[in-house]
């Protein structure tokens, strides 16, 4: 198959129209030298035989007059003059005219049939010459030879003898013109015969250039659609390839069927489109163990995973309340699945709420919000709404789980505990040379780590982080729990919990939250009546508020042993 490529292929278009173009251009140039050959020999041959056949008869009928005008000046002077001298020349010449103009007439007549020309008919031509050469050897030869009789006879002025002669002289010059009008007939015949063959060749030229010009630029258009349709029939299957590549489906291959750039191109698409499906694959795969942003980040930002970058983040954890009581006992298939339940149902909040799970540790799950992911301004309330939706999973979470572990009660109570942290924290590509790990480290990752632990001192279950309050403010409802040092921490941190979304407490809640912050203040102050009075008014609104038995707890501490005079209000976590 020989391999053609645009370039030749628009040459082919180009040249083989221009052959159609010279091919048209030399038919019509021969038509048309053809006409003008035709108007060429009507011109230079046809039309001056003719002529001089008419002046030969004109001057035959010239040279009678001159004969008569001899016989007249010869009757009025006898002894003759110098009048009838010229009078006799003129009639010589006269006749010589008629002998050359026959001449003549018969030499282009002759011409015409030695040249051979296709336009002319050879046969009447040649009789025209046959009937001309007899009429100037035998027709004319007789007038000669009776003029010549009877001008001696001009002399005697016999007039009946004279008159006898002109009448055989006009006898035999009749005969010579009519030969000559019949010749000069037949010849202008011929002459219209063939200006109207001359006008039909021009008309069938002109109709042949115009058909030939017609088929031409038919033929040239539907070559070039043949070519052009060959080009752009595939540019619209890449095209169409295209569009479908860009709207995700990337299952179809294109079919390859020229060997011209258009080939090379569509070989190059289906390429890109096998890479593509290779890295869809990469992104699904690697998608359930990494977050799909993070792994699309990875592969198409390089600069994601260069040098670690300080930013400002929110990062949450999660774990689960007396899950180790709840595996004890369960069939490996058994907590599979109720590992598996379980962190689908926690990870789906995150992901709604354009988190990123950066790892699951167990039954905890680690996940963080900000740049290049999140805005900075949305950070802190899409994690602290995701956390809100987390505890609404839960109902659902305990009715499932029995069945999933073959139990018709949980051994313990199914909760999770959930801690949230902004601050600033370094991001980026960390781990070996084997193998690394986009992901966040730092204080705000540790305090985050510690809020959810500190969760089981306080009976809460979303302690967050006062940099968090602040940034979710405008969506969320919060209590001040404490100010506590975190293991491992010397500066204090004021812990709140999470009540709910903004404007969907409960009376009850109102009133636990106004209580709890009236004994909170006396607990700070020193005044432990007071404080103890609040949190119990707190838990006569909500029974179970674990932050507000912890606190009485607390107090009762204080009453053994009350804290030293250098005592701030801050609480230090023994344990993680």
């Amino acid at each position: 198959m020989i391999r053609l490529s645009i370039r030749r292929k628009i040459m082919g278009i180009a040249v083989t129209l221009i052959v159609l173009m010279a091919v048209t251009a030399i038919l019509s140039m021969v038509s048309v030298m053809q006409v003008s050959a035709r108007l060429e020999e009507l011109t230079n041959s046809y039309i001056p035989a003719y002529g001089n056949l008419a002046r030969a008869n004109i001057r035959s009928v010239e040279r009678a007059l001159e004969l008569r005008r001899m016989v007249i000046e010869k009757m009025r002077s006898p002894a003759g003059s110098d009048r009838l001298t010229a009078i006799r020349k003129v009639f010589e010449t006269k006749g010589a005219e008629v002998e050359q103009e026959a001449q003549a007439a018969r030499a282009l007549i002759n011409g015409l049939i030695q040249k051979g020309v296709t336009f002319s008919d050879p046969t009447a031509l040649a009789r025209l010459d046959t009937r001309l050469e007899t009429a100037l050897n035998v027709s004319r030869r007789h007038l000669n030879s009776e003029i010549e009789r009877m001008l001696p006879l001009l002399e005697t002025g016999d007039a009946k003898v004279i008159d006898d002669g002109l009448a055989r002289v006009d006898a035999l010059r009749n005969e010579l013109n009519q030969s000559l009008d019949s010749i000069r007939a037949d010849m202008f015949a011929l002459l219209r015969t063939e200006a109207d063959r001359t006008r039909q060749k021009q008309s069938q030229v002109t109709i042949i250039a115009a058909v030939l010009t017609a088929l031409a630029a038919i033929m040239g258009l539907v070559f070039s659609m043949l070519v052009s349709a060959g080009v752009t029939r595939p540019v619209r299957k890449l095209l169409e390839g295209a569009r479908a590549v860009e709207a995700g489906h990337l299952e179809e291959k294109l079919v390859v069927t020229t060997r011209d750039e258009i080939g090379q191109l569509t070989t190059a698409f289906n390429s890109m489109v096998e890479q593509l499906r290779l890295k869809e694959r990469i992104r699904e795969t690697f998608g359930k163990y990494i977050d799909p942003r993070v792994v699309e980040g990875l592969i198409d930002r390089p600069a994601l995973a260069s040098e670690g970058q300080r930013r400002v983040m929110t990062v949450l954890f999660c774990d689960v309340k007396g899950f180790s009581s709840t595996s004890r006992g369960t069939t490996p298939q058994g907590l599979v699945k109720v590992m598996n339940r379980y962190l689908s149902a926690m990870s789906a909040p995150v992901r709604q709420h354009e988190g990123i799970i950066d790892k699951y540790i167990g039954d905890a799950i680690m996940a963080y919000w900000g740049p290049p992911f999140t805005a900075d301004a949305d950070q802190a309330r899409l994690a602290s709404i995701a956390a809100l939706d987390m505890l609404e999973l839960i109902p659902q979470l305990r009715a499932e789980l029995p069945e999933l572990l073959g139990v018709r009660n949980l051994p313990a109570p199914f909760d999770i505990r959930i801690g949230i942290a902004t601050g600033e924290v370094l991001v980026g590509s960390i781990g070996s040379e084997l193998m690394m790990s986009y992901t966040v480290m730092g204080d705000t990752v540790n305090l985050a780590s510690r809020l959810e632990g500190a969760n089981k001192a306080y009976g809460s279950r979303v302690l967050v982080s006062e940099a968090t309050v602040a940034g979710a403010a405008a969506d969320i409802e919060t209590r001040e729990i404490d100010r506590i040092v975190m293991v491992g921490q010397t500066e204090p941190q004021a812990v709140f919990e999470i009540m709910g979304r903004k404007g969907t407490l409960t009376a009850s809640q109102i009133a636990l939250r106004d209580h709890y912050s009236d004994g909170l203040a006396a607990y700070r102050a020193r005044r432990w009546d007071d404080a103890r009075r609040a949190f119990a008014a707190a838990l006569d609104s909500v029974p179970d508020d674990g932050p507000s038995l912890t606190l009485i707890k607390r107090l009762d501490g204080f009453a053994s042993t009350p804290p030293g005079d250098d005592w701030d209000g801050v609480w230090r976590l023994e344990q993680k």
